[in-house]
């Protein structure tokens, strides 16, 4: 049986782990994976958004350049999301969204003015290579019968 190619968004080759950090009291001054520091870093987030579709938003993130992981808070993504489409479409404010790929910043930066078409856009679209996770558990004591996470 023949193996199935996978299937890409964007024209450019994948790039970047990505993780969503769901928790808001925890930030990523280290790397989950090798523990180096990390540093802020624009990025053009294409952002699926259900009941509108795609969007490229212009987020800075936290990213480990040895690992190529870009790590993005949950929190300020959503207030983001929130405060752009309540102006622009208020209905889907709220709505489900999964983080797609990277769009080449250049390329984000000069359709500001314009309006490239979906198409365009892929062409300077990457996909991500992983999606991660990340697992917290507060330090303390717990009995010794709890589950670790």
């Amino acid at each position: 049986m023949a193996k199935q190619k996978a299937r890409r968004l964007g024209k450019l080759p994948p790039r970047y782990s990505f993780i969503l950090n769901p928790y808001e009291d925890v930030r990523f001054s280290k790397c989950p994976k090798c523990e180096k520091a990390t540093y802020p870093r624009k990025f053009a987030l294409m952002v699926h958004v259900d009941g509108y579709g795609p969007y490229v938003l212009g987020k800075t993130c936290k990213y480990c350049s040895k690992c190529e992981l870009i790590i993005a808070h949950r929190d300020e993504l959503e207030a983001i999301l929130a405060a752009q489409f309540s102006l622009l479409k208020p209905q889907v404010v709220g709505n489900d969204y999964l983080v797609l790929a990277t769009v080449d910043v250049a390329f984000w930066k000069a359709g500001l003015n314009a309006s490239p078409t979906f198409a365009e856009t892929l062409e300077h679209t990457a996909d991500f290579k992983k999606y991660l996770a990340i697992h917290y558990r507060p330090a303390g004591w717990y009995p010794a019968d709890s589950p670790e996470d």
